[in-house]
């Protein structure tokens, strides 16, 4: 049943796509970025940094546990995090870090929820569109919130509701929203849904795929006029036709049974999917016609080359870069059409990294040092201009988790997060 609260319920005060949302031009209002393909809009940025790093503009200990990254919208930064009782949304102010809301959305997750071994808390990252928040819990409420408030909208539980499962790992996709649907995978035979944004009430289903929730989150496209969502779940990516959920094509190459995790990322007609866990990555080359989509499958390599577990890649003049956990862990170029292996680097002390781009630069965060490199794109080499270190690491315990929050840059400002704590760095050129 579907669960709406009086906003002062949950909420109060401290101190008083592929498809773009709608915020300003620097701002980061989703997962990902404006089009969700971790690409920060254009802004004048520091093509490389001192020894000592960029100057740290401010820091916070205040988000709790939890893996979430950042939306930035109009000067507030939001996040989510989760105390022992509580799973919540958070608003900072990007200019100082002070906290201007926080909204409880569920109770917390524990041990008998899903895995915890590797870290508790909400792994999704918060949508802003409008004057509207939306937020996935990782135990599976869906909520919707007052940008400048928090003021509870309404919720609903993808478990209760749509009879999802809780995955192995916890829910972690980052909703997408399109006009007015909100789009999130309960899986099962309701795998997608689409939510009315105002009263979270069922407006779309999926159809024809039965499947259990897996980590990504989707992305809207279009071949040839025709719409699809895109996501993937442990068979492989899979596209539903905008309109009316039908399912339009699937490939199996990038499904594992252990965890699928990354974003798929779309350039023109061509389809990018990489994941871990001996899947490797795909490309694939889609020709819509007649309310339909063929598939070709371009290649698919696996062994040595990408294998993404949950950093992100991100696509540069035809180059897919990002983290590979072949040959031991490293950072890695691939040409996207022949899917070529250009070059690596290993960090050592790294198992894992995420990853951003902007104005010309990437933005490599390790899950194990505490630093981030900023380096130029290039197909030749590995090329670092700069390098950060976190002024201090969490003391909150990783269990065997590591440094998995992503790296976000918007308003010429470098926001990133270990845990409770979030590093603001001015990268202004």
């Amino acid at each position: 049943m579907l669960k709406k609260f009086a906003a002062l319920a949950l909420a109060f005060t401290i101190g008083a796509s592929s498809l773009p949302v709608h915020a300003e031009p620097t701002d980061w209002p989703q997962w990902r970025g404006p089009h969700r393909d971790g690409q920060a809009a254009p802004q004048e940025l520091a093509q490389e940094w001192p020894e000592s790093g960029p100057t740290l503009k401010w820091q916070s200990g205040k988000l709790g546990r939890g893996y979430s990254s950042f939306s930035i919208v109009d000067g507030k930064l939001f996040s989510m995090g989760a105390d022992d009782k509580n799973s919540f949304a958070v608003c900072l102010d990007s200019q100082s870090g002070k906290v201007l809301w926080k909204t409880n959305i569920s109770r917390t997750g524990v041990i008998g929820d899903y895995n915890t071994g590797w870290g508790g808390g909400p792994r999704s990252t918060p949508t802003v569109d409008g004057d509207q928040v939306f937020v996935l819990s990782d135990i599976g409420t869906v909520a919707a919130l007052a940008k400048d408030t928090g003021d509870l909208i309404w919720s609903t539980s993808l478990v209760e509701d749509f009879g999802g499962k809780i995955p192995k790992w916890g829910f972690s996709e980052s909703v997408l929203v399109d006009g007015d649907r909100i789009m999130v995978t309960p899986g099962g035979d309701s795998f997608i849904v689409g939510l009315d944004r105002q009263s979270g009430e069922p407006v779309w289903q999926s159809k024809d795929y039965d499947a259990r929730a897996q980590y990504v989150s989707i992305i809207k496209g279009s071949v040839n006029d025709v719409s699809f969502y895109a996501t993937a779940s442990s068979d492989g990516i899979v596209g539903f036709a905008c309109d009316s959920g039908e399912k339009l094509f699937e490939n199996p190459t990038t499904g594992n049974p252990t965890a699928v995790i990354p974003t798929p990322i779309l350039s023109g007609n061509l389809l990018y999917h990489t994941s871990a866990y001996g899947a490797g990555n795909s490309l694939l080359k889609l020709t819509g016609k007649n309310d339909s989509i063929d598939e070709e499958q371009v290649y698919h390599l696996g062994g040595k080359s990408m294998t993404n577990h949950h950093g992100g890649v991100v696509l540069v003049d035809k180059t897919i870069y990002g983290f590979t956990k072949a040959n031991g862990g490293n950072w890695m170029a691939q040409d996207l059409e022949t899917g070529d292996t250009l070059w690596e680097e290993k960090i050592r002390g790294n198992k894992s990294g995420s990853i951003a781009y902007a104005d010309g630069r990437l933005y490599c965060y390790n899950d194990g040092d505490g630093t981030l490199l900023l380096l130029t794109p290039d197909r030749e080499k590995f090329q670092p201009v700069g390098k950060l270190t976190l002024p201090k690491q969490t003391s909150i315990p990783r269990d065997r988790g590591a440094i998995w929050a992503h790296p976000v840059i918007a308003n010429q400002t470098l926001f990133i997060r270990d845990q409770d704590l979030v590093f603001a760095y001015d990268i202004k050129r």
